[in-house]
């Protein structure tokens, strides 16, 4: 695994992610006002919808070196997919890779926050 200073990414994304930035699920909406933006996770900087390699991921944090998935139904369907891509953004970038699902987006907000601050600390004291 090499160190990088910039995450490579494939330009020709930049256009799809900005529409993903545009139309962007509730789930994903919630998770970014009620949790990414919370007083809690205030010293962190998350950006959404980033290019990495060859992939758009749903929320980064370059600090941490995390990445946030937010998996909606599709994803119940794709899981080999799903672990090949989460595969190669850990070794060959060396990110740490988190996902929760729609449901526990939309229906239990205090304890994915919580959950993700234990995850964060755990990682990064």
């Amino acid at each position: 695994m090499q160190k990088y200073k910039f995450l490579p990414y494939n330009k020709e994304l930049i256009l799809r992610a900005k529409e993903l930035r545009k139309n962007q699920t509730e789930a994903e909406i919630k998770f970014w006002n009620e949790i990414l933006k919370s007083e809690k996770l205030k010293n962190f900087k998350f950006t959404t919808q980033k290019p990495i390699d060859n992939f758009i991921v749903d929320f980064y944090c370059s600090a941490l070196g995390l990445i946030i998935e937010i998996d909606g139904e599709i994803h119940k369907f794709q899981k080999a997919r799903d672990a090949e891509r989460d595969n190669i953004l850990i070794q060959k970038y060396g990110l740490k890779i988190l996902r929760y699902t729609n449901e526990e987006v939309l229906n239990n907000t205090e304890l994915l926050l919580k959950d993700l601050i234990s995850k964060i600390n755990t990682t990064h004291p």
